[in-house]
């Protein structure tokens, strides 16, 4: 027989849960969007450096030095700070998923 009790700490619990998980989820977002703030300044101001060194240059050679310089520099920022934040993405997801892991493991078969 299934009692009152048990269903209102069932739905206890599932609220706490999900409150955990939304709070997760909240700072995870703003760590994700801090990260995407600092790279995108930091490649404004790499993007300024840039062209404020190019205006500099007298000679074609120098010019394919600097671009290519600068091409190189932009595409390992580029894929160090993807890296870096996929990794915030899949620590999320893993923070997000916590709370519900007992829920999951209750609900689902053993085999």
């Amino acid at each position: 027989m299934i009692k009152v009790e048990d269903i209102q700490q069932y739905g206890k619990q599932q609220f706490e849960s999900a409150v955990a998980s939304a709070a997760t989820l909240q700072n995870g977002a703003q760590a994700i969007a801090v990260a995407v703030g600092d790279y995108t300044k930091k490649s404004f101001e790499d993007g300024n450096a840039f062209v404020t060194k190019l205006s500099g240059v007298q000679s074609l050679d120098k010019v394919l030095e600097v671009q290519t310089e600068y091409a190189k520099s932009a595409y390992e920022s580029f894929v160090a700070e993807s890296h870096k934040i996929s990794e915030l993405y899949v620590d999320l997801a893993k923070q997000a998923y916590k709370p519900f892991e007992g829920f999951v493991a209750k609900m689902t078969p053993a085999r």
